[in-house]
């Protein structure tokens, strides 16, 4: 860390760079490019604020080393996506959950799907990526829009970030204010129970009216799904051992892996590709060729390459958030939303506030996590609040609305993989909204004034 005096306000320098990014959006301009321009212009501002070119550099490049596995796997995802679908491990999944998803509520029971195995897995984008993709064709065989259905598998797939043992901003949350799972999990339920109640329950309200759907388009789609590709239960075999080694705590990279050498192997011996077609389809993407025009729409993934543009993002967005860091810019920010704190339901309200402002401004949940994690610890000492407090208000908010930004890490890699925008499927993310709401009444209820004037 830095102490030299910029020349322009930190505020200036935070606005000017978070408006480049909200401006490419804004006119569909490639978002790395509005990262790119404002790393430049940053780098600027710190040169001419004393800072070495050198040091920068430094910086710059230790940032690119600290996700070059993140960037692995997201070029990984995008080969998973086309391997489950080329194997036909997807259309599988789908022709046997046309056949026993009938009569029951589709959008409760693919919210309750995807929390549990995204808790096992411990990869939000993960599980969307293989999972998700085909609750996202069955739901959407059965007549429920494509927005609401990936609105529910984002709400289920993002409680890996929040509460899963095996994810990796879990345990960055919790070493950061050094507790234990089990401690940070009992303070967890207190919100996490109600958030998932009310979820579910509005999931099941809106989930009721596609309950009735014709099934004669599901009969059509499996007859299309059986001419178009060879299903077997032991292409199943693909999603268990997947599952199995994330549940074991096998490195990602290596469970990644793994599951594209066994889905390539798959794709050759049941859908009688050769080697050729299947590297091709890995790398610029696959496209469904059954008899069904509408069910081959469902079938289509960009493959590696339409991952080039996520990683370019992810790679502005961590050497930004790094300078910013180096230079004490955020700190300012983080300052002002601490002053004028006196009570505890104050302190819990502005540490979920820092969080998400730190993860809309940086576009990914790390900041968010290290930062409120670190420099709010005296202040929880001071108003006698365990630090769990701390890790639960951060999960619950910086951590979980991270799906809902555009200009988020997190969008930019969904959006590849399920074929819709951010601003699509946002509005049906329910428990990423629910959840900062009820860790705002939960504070309330056990912190307000009432409480402290009985205490």
């Amino acid at each position: 860390m830095n102490n030299k005096k910029l020349i322009i306000s930190p505020f200036i320098v935070l606005g000017i760079s978070t408006a480049l990014i909200a401006g490419c959006i804004a006119f569909s301009i490639p978002s790395y490019n509005g990262f790119f321009i404002g790393i430049i212009f940053t780098m600027f501002v710190l040169l001419k604020s004393g800072y070495k070119f050198k040091d920068l550099l430094k910086e710059i490049y230790s940032a690119i080393l600290n996700v070059r596995h993140l960037c692995a796997i997201i070029i990984l995802i995008g080969a998973t996506t086309s391997i489950w679908l080329a194997s036909g491990v997807v259309p599988t999944i789908m022709y046997y959950g046309f056949t026993y998803m009938e009569g029951i509520n589709f959008l409760l029971a693919a919210f309750v799907i995807m929390g549990i195995v995204s808790i096992f897995m411990g990869t939000s984008v993960g599980t969307i990526s293989t999972v998700g993709i085909s609750l996202l064709g069955i739901g959407v065989g059965m007549g429920i829009p494509s927005n609401i259905m990936v609105g529910v598998l984002i709400s289920g797939g993002f409680l890996a970030d929040k509460i899963s043992p095996l994810s990796g901003l879990v345990n960055l949350n919790m070493t950061t204010v050094k507790k234990s799972y089990k401690e940070t999990v009992r303070a967890m339920m207190i919100t996490l129970i109600p958030t998932l109640i009310i979820t579910g329950i509005i999931y099941y309200i809106i989930g009721a009216k596609y309950t009735a759907v014709d099934y004669s388009n599901l009969i059509l789609y499996k007859e299309a799904i059986s001419k178009g590709f060879n299903t077997s239960p032991i292409l199943l075999l693909l999603p268990v051992i997947v599952l199995t080694l994330s549940v074991a705590g096998v490195y990602s990279l290596l469970t990644i892996g793994i599951g594209l050498t066994i889905g390539g192997i798959f794709s050759v011996v049941f859908q009688k590709m050769s080697v050729v077609e299947v590297l091709k389809g890995v790398i610029f993407g696959y496209h469904g060729a059954t008899p069904s025009a509408k069910l081959n729409s469902m079938l289509v993934s960009g493959g590696m390459i339409s991952m080039i543009e996520v990683i370019l993002i992810v790679l502005g967005g961590v050497i930004l958030v790094k300078l910013f860091q180096y230079s004490n810019i955020l700190v300012p920010i983080m300052d002002k939303l601490m002053s004028g704190v006196k009570s505890r339901t104050s302190l819990i309200f502005r540490t979920g506030l820092m969080s998400m402002l730190l993860t809309v401004v940086t576009c990914d949940q790390t900041v968010g996590i290290i930062l409120p994690g670190s420099v709010l610890q005296d202040k929880y000492k001071e108003f006698k609040l365990d630090f769990t407090v701390l890790t639960r208000t951060i999960a619950d908010t910086g951590v979980i609305i991270a799906p809902l930004l555009p200009w988020d890490v997190n969008s930019f890699i969904i959006r590849p993989i399920v074929g819709i925008p951010t601003t699509s499927y946002s509005p049906y993310s329910v428990l990423c909204y629910i959840c900062p709401i009820v860790t705002m009444i939960v504070a309330h209820i056990l912190y307000g004034e009432k409480r402290k004037n009985k205490s």
